[in-house]
């Protein structure tokens, strides 16, 4: 063989060494990456995973945070009608236990003489009169009006045909409320 001929089966098994290296190596490197490959896509599923855990508690925390937030609310509202109804109950006691000495206050001044006592008597009785009027207390009609059971007491009866059926004939005991709440039910006599 001929020295050129060798150099060129040289040359030629160097170039087939050189590729078979170059396939070798990319037979690792496609090997390597493939292997990379699954790495990440299980690092990814395995993240998905962690993603849904997460949007699972986060609309969990959301929904036990509307739930506490209404209960709140709830709460709340309940507070302040009760701290209101507790308010109406105590101001309906007060005045309840101010009406016998309002009441005393009006016999006195039908019993009083003219003079000073009664004079002093009539300004202590128009003085509560005011003062109820501002605090809302009304006093509840009771002359030439019908008989309503949501706001009188009746405790006779009387056949009286100058009056119609139903109508308040007499007031024993004057009655009050404060806006649509009865304090006190004005006692009454009843024509039949």
């Amino acid at each position: 063989m001929s020295e050129e001929t060798i150099v060129n089966n040289e040359e030629v098994t160097a170039e087939a060494e050189k590729e078979t290296k170059c396939k070798k190596a990319e037979k690792k490197e496609k090997k390597q990456t493939a292997k990379e490959f699954e790495e990440l896509k299980k690092a990814n599923e395995e993240l998905k995973k962690q993603v849904e855990e997460l949007n699972g508690k986060l609309e969990a925390d959301h929904e036990s945070m509307l739930r506490i937030a209404a209960e709140y609310e709830n709460y709340r509202k309940r507070t302040a009608k009760e701290k209101e109804g507790i308010y109406g109950d105590a101001y309906v006691d007060a005045v309840t236990q101010l009406l016998p000495i309002l009441d005393n206050l009006e016999r006195a001044v039908g019993f009083a003489e003219s003079g000073n006592l009664a004079e002093g008597v009539n300004m202590t009785l128009n003085m509560f009169k005011e003062t109820f009027a501002k605090m809302g207390v009304e006093e509840i009609a009771t002359e030439g009006v019908a008989f309503d059971p949501n706001l009188h007491n009746a405790v006779m009866h009387v056949e009286d045909d100058s009056l119609g059926e139903n109508m308040i004939a007499e007031t024993f005991s004057k009655g009050y409320k404060k806006g649509d709440k009865v304090i006190r039910y004005a006692m009454v006599k009843v024509a039949n």
